[in-house]
């Protein structure tokens, strides 16, 4: 290492998961040529990195605010790009980062152009911020852990539906109570005493951790605010459309028709499931196959069933689609329930559209995932979008979220 070089991340090299961080690397030649890298590790293992190669100003220092990269993981001027564009040591893997009390690790380091190591430091990304708590649930049916800021609130109330895919990630709901939400994040089955496999899903669970999250003490809205994404969007449209006291719903990338599971109501099944026909998977040059037309059409007049009517929902939506989905066309999906709404003369609704982006919108700045293995045909599966456009995507969507809550909550 080199006494002079210093690698600075500011303001503070601890930060929150989804707050940017300024890299600069002061003490270089002038004009001198140099590799940053980044290093991190998920939960389970898996080594992410990605790096990029600048030159110095004529001070000797690099700024990725400032500069551009010539080569690399990526080019240009991404401040954030070491982040974004870290890949996986392995195929088809998504970054896991699900527990929030385990900040993200990423170490930075800056190299000659030989390779040798000229200085470093470590990025401490936290997924809950100073005094929110979190306390697991487990009270009647509801299974989940609930995230509360600090402060005497009120708060306005979001149930985050992160349950299907046999995953139960964290990291959605502690960083919206980091921003001053009180959150329940709940899942269905696969966790805790719940069953390992589902085969029917039933709103009555929902409802009661509606009724849960209402009655918190710092709960200072009337209803709740809903957030999903993927096949839990569809569930999400049903929650808003069928049960009472939900003003309003974050869907994005789901589908206009519940799918995959029939859905029950007070022991009453309310729509069937559109299934898919896995004949239509295509297989690409990566090994992951393209499931994008393997969902029957939700309009064919034998599907008609399973479309949800959101037009009997009394909050309002936030309608969010990737124009380069590859789990399935979600923008033919956005547009549907938006002709729906319309045909009902509904204005309960905003819609987004985000050209170049994929189907896994997360919380910012976390690794770009080009493929991973799918909850449903267990394969590897493209997942869409170019790295760049989708974590724009996620910077812009991830403000929205906050701001569109905070004006219906």
């Amino acid at each position: 290492m080199s006494s002079q070089v210093r690698l600075r991340l500011l303001p503070r090299a601890r930060c929150m998961f989804d707050e940017p961080v300024q890299v600069k690397v002061t003490g270089l030649r002038s004009r001198q040529v140099v590799t940053v890298r980044a290093r991190s590790t998920d939960e389970k293992g898996v080594v992410f990195s990605s790096s990029a190669t600048y030159r110095a100003d004529g001070g000797g220092e690099v700024d990725l605010e400032r500069d551009p990269s010539l080569t690399g993981s990526y080019t240009g001027v991404e401040p954030m790009g070491l982040l974004w564009s870290m890949r996986a040591d392995a195929l088809h893997k998504r970054f896991q980062s699900t527990k929030s009390l385990n900040p993200q690790v990423v170490k930075f380091s800056v190299h000659e152009e030989e390779g040798r190591m000229l200085a470093e430091a470590t990025n401490e990304r936290l997924l809950i911020g100073d005094g929110v708590s979190r306390n697991t649930v487990k009270e009647g049916n509801i299974r989940g852990v609930l995230f509360t800021p600090p402060g005497r609130g009120p708060f306005p109330a979001v149930l985050d539906l992160y349950i299907l895919g046999g995953g139960f990630s964290e990291k959605r709901a502690s960083l919206l109570a980091s921003r001053g939400f009180v959150v329940l994040t709940v899942v269905a089955y696969g966790y805790d005493d719940m069953p390992k496999e589902i085969k029917e899903v039933h709103l009555d669970y929902f409802e009661e951790a509606i009724q849960f999250l209402k009655k918190q003490d710092k709960v200072g809205s009337k209803g709740v605010g809903v957030i999903a994404i993927s096949k839990t969007g569809d569930l999400a449209l049903s929650i808003a459309s069928y049960l009472p006291g939900v003003e309003a719903t974050v869907w994005i990338n789901g589908c206009s028709a519940n799918t995959l599971l029939p859905l029950y109501y007070k022991k009453r099944q309310i729509h069937p499931a559109l299934m898919i026909d896995l004949s239509k998977i295509i297989p690409s040059e990566s090994g992951a196959f393209i499931v994008k037309n393997v969902v029957h059409n939700p309009l064919a007049e034998e599907n008609k069933a399973t479309l949800v009517p959101v037009e009997h929902a009394e909050g309002r939506f936030l309608f969010v689609a990737s124009e380069d989905d590859l789990n399935w066309d979600s923008k033919a999906y956005m547009d549907m329930l938006v002709e729906r709404l319309q045909r009902h003369g509904k204005d309960n609704f905003e819609s987004i559209c985000y050209p170049g982006a994929g189907h896994y919108l997360d919380p910012p700045y976390g690794p770009y995932c080009p493929s991973s293995v799918h909850w449903v045909v267990r394969m590897p599966f493209l997942l869409g979008g170019e790295p760049s456009s989708h974590a724009a995507a996620e910077v812009h969507l991830w403000k929205k979220i906050q701001e569109f809550f905070r004006a219906e909550l």
